[in-house]
């Protein structure tokens, strides 16, 4: 029986080998993105555990090190807007521990760089970055130390009692720990959340080439059940029919398992690229573990063997069921009930924010679950309603018969785009989200005074502030520095603690204004403050009752300094790191703060834009393949339609319209509830209102439909050779 189920399968004529085609295709697809996923939540993992040594300042000495001290301070610095991870270390015996990636301790007047910061190093003027290290190059840190092939890292080495006087920890062990285990941990990725985020892509991206898969298998449906149902007739037992279709279902499974194989292995190059952390994996990172290879291989073609018989249950019920065809119940409104209780439970969290980081999660992910439950339980009834109306508004023949089709079986209609509903939810709501947090609490515009000036604040853990003769005067002297502005300890009370004359704030107009009368404004250390989260630039500051002649005599709290280009920017940084060593935070703006926390979400809106343009090709495929069996199922109806007068072009249009309104409304359906439940989670956690979505997203929309559409487009000429009068006579 198994031979003769292959022979079905590979030599069963036309019909029989495009559907193994399709259906190896569709298990290429998804085996592909599944062992992509499964990679990168792997790789996840070895990366995240590379950054752990970087923690070794939160874990000090223990007695489960060896006895051999260190000291250990880290410190974080940027260039151009990419941060550098600085070490700092002195070694307290021969048998110090030693970093991973390095043969030794660097003595002091060396430093070990990664190979991204010895290029960058090489590459840019000293006076911008070099100057900044003491001592010579001693050698390349290690791939084993390095999280991504772009960490910028430094490990300098430096006398034991300049390090104690910097605030350094003594450990005797390098931190092992992985940041995703680890409480106190300040470097790292959260490891759940990532695989969280990967696992939601992985899911938006299988289920519609599940759907494509489901749509495959169901290819010319009603001649294979009527195959079978012969095959039952003529004696053949329900188990010999689930067999033979387990065999062609596992034969296309098996060949599209080694082929998606061959997919993983061909992009997993093009997969090492793309920052999903906000760094680039090592090729190596990206690995499958054998439990990953075995569920995989023996998982799929199992699930083929499950489809198959879901799909052909009616045949092994009873061999006269195929003939019993009766228009199935339409669906009702109850099934509306999960998506409005789901936007139902995210409006009512408007102004009651749960307390805790967990409760908002499970509060916020509830209603999210709800409403996408309820998008693809409500499909079929919204296409139905879709239908009605296409019909009730019909004015061609083509439209009629379309909408009346739909209506009278909507399950079918709309199971070919159901796998849009996830990922075009996702991605509107993503991006709506993303997109609105990043207008109002993400990086500056580049030229805001907030992306331009540079402050160095002078903490009490620093040790004695400074006065005005430490800071140096070569500081205006850089080309492009516009101002260099000095502000003054002010009392400590919450809010601004700074203070600057009126009249230098006069003088410098970027940096905001005083009220009419005031001599000493109160203002932030940066002269910017929160107002970097929102999209003026100007404010007016509070006065302050501390007389503008006694500012001289108070210690700087902050430097600020204004530039006009990039290359002034990092000389004045390099200039005061070299004058100020001792510091806790070395300078930096506010612009690079933000896009540090505003870079991830970047990379979860080009996941979330991957989503969509890989979903709604394959929906389209789907679609084709849908339409394609659809014609190949009904082309003795359309050749006597055909027959009895009606244009081609009016059947066409039949086709046409059965499965464009399905991907239109489902398309539509699911990115206004994608916007909708964005801007009530937004409301509800950040008080925000959704801002429109760049153009950008309208148009990969766009672009995706019009490929969903063309690739439909492609089958409509198969009516031709389908429908002619020989079909009608053969039948």
């Amino acid at each position: 029986m198994t031979t003769f189920a292959v022979r079905l399968a590979l030599a069963g004529g036309r019909e029989a080998a495009a559907r193994l085609v399709i259906i190896a295709a569709a298990v290429t697809l998804g085996v592909g993105m599944l062992l992509a996923t499964l990679a990168g939540m792997n790789a996840v993992g070895a990366q995240n555990l590379r950054y752990a040594w970087l923690n070794t300042m939160t874990a000090p000495s223990s007695t489960q090190g060896s006895g051999a001290e260190l000291w250990w301070l880290a410190r974080k610095d940027y260039y151009r807007g990419e941060s550098i991870g600085r070490i700092e270390v002195a070694g307290l015996a021969a048998d110090s521990p030693v970093p991973p990636g390095i043969p030794h301790l660097p003595a002091d007047g060396e430093y070990y760089v990664s190979p991204a910061l010895a290029k960058l190093l090489d590459s840019v003027p000293a006076a911008e970055l070099g100057d900044r290290f003491p001592g010579r190059r001693a050698g390349i840190i290690g791939d084993a130390a390095l999280p991504s092939p772009d960490s910028l890292i430094i490990v300098i080495g430096r006398p034991p009692a300049t390090l104690e006087e910097l605030g350094a920890v003594r450990v005797n062990q390098i931190m092992a720990t992985d940041p995703s285990d680890c409480t106190r941990c300040i470097v790292g990725i959260n490891q759940d959340g990532m695989a969280l985020i990967l696992s939601v892509v992985a899911a938006a991206l299988l289920f519609p080439v599940l759907m494509f898969i489901g749509t495959a298998t169901r290819l010319a449906a009603a001649r294979r059940e009527q195959r079978f149902a012969a095959m039952r007739l003529i004696g053949a037992t329900p188990r010999q029919i689930a067999h033979i279709s387990a065999v062609e279902s596992t034969v296309a499974a098996l060949i599209g398992t080694a082929a998606g194989f061959l997919l993983f292995a061909a992009v997993r190059p093009a997969l090492a690229l793309a920052p999903f952390t906000g760094e680039r994996f090592f090729r190596a990172d990206l690995a499958l573990t054998p439990l990953d290879v075995l569920a995989v291989a023996l998982g799929i073609p199992a699930g083929a063997v499950v489809a198959a018989w879901l799909a052909l249950r009616r045949v092994q019920i009873s061999p006269l069921g195929v003939t019993r065809r009766v228009t199935p119940r339409p669906p009702g409104a109850w099934r509306l009930v999960p998506l409005v209780a789901g936007v139902a439970e995210l409006a009512w969290f408007i102004g009651r924010r749960p307390d805790t980081s967990n409760q908002q999660i499970l509060a916020y992910l509830t209603g999210f679950v709800l409403i996408l439950t309820g998008l693809v339980l409500a499909g079929p009834w919204l296409t139905m309603l879709g239908a009605r109306v296409l019909a009730g508004r019909a004015r061609r023949p083509a439209a009629l018969i379309a909408g009346r089709r739909l209506a009278d079986n909507p399950k079918a209609g709309f199971r070919s785009v159901s796998g849009l509903i996830v990922a075009l939810f996702i991605t509107a709501a993503a991006t709506g989200a993303i997109t609105t947090y990043v207008a109002n609490r993400g990086e500056p515009r580049t030229d805001s005074v907030a992306a331009t000036s540079l402050s160095l604040n002078f903490w009490a853990e620093d040790g004695p502030q400074p006065t005005a003769a430490d800071v140096p005067a070569g500081l205006a002297s850089i080309p492009g520095v516009s101002s260099v502005t000095l502000v003054r300890q002010g009392p400590e009370a919450p809010g601004p603690t700074g203070l600057v004359t009126c009249a230098e704030l006069a003088r410098l107009q970027v940096f905001g204004a005083c009220p009419p009368g005031a001599a000493v404004a109160a203002v932030w250390h940066d002269l910017i403050g929160p107002r970097a989260f929102s999209l003026r630039d100007t404010i007016e500051w509070d006065a302050s009752p501390v007389p503008a002649a006694s500012l001289e005599t108070l210690p700087v709290q902050s430097v600020v300094v204004n530039t006009t280009d990039r290359a002034a920017f990092e000389r004045a940084r390099t200039m005061l790191i070299r004058a100020f060593p001792a510091t806790q935070w070395f300078p930096s703006s506010v612009g690079e703060w933000e896009a540090d926390s505003a870079r991830l979400l970047v990379q979860f809106q080009q996941l979330a834009n991957v989503i969509m343009l890989c979903s709604l090709p394959i929906a389209g495929c789907s679609l084709a393949v849908s339409v394609a069996g659809g014609l190949s199922d009904r082309k003795r109806p359309f050749s006597l339609l055909r027959l009895t007068g009606v244009q081609l072009n009016t059947l066409r249009g039949v086709v046409a319209l059965e499965a464009v309104v399905p991907l239109l409304l489902v398309a539509a359906v699911a990115i206004g509830m994608g916007l909708l439940a964005a801007h009530l989670f937004l409301r509800a956690q950040l008080d925000y209102s959704l801002l429109a979505p760049p153009p950008s997203f309208y148009a990969m929309v766009a672009g995706g439909l019009v490929v969903s559409l063309v690739i439909i487009g492609t089958t409509l000429p198969l009516l031709r050779r389908l429908t002619g009068p020989e079909t009608a006579r053969n039948e």
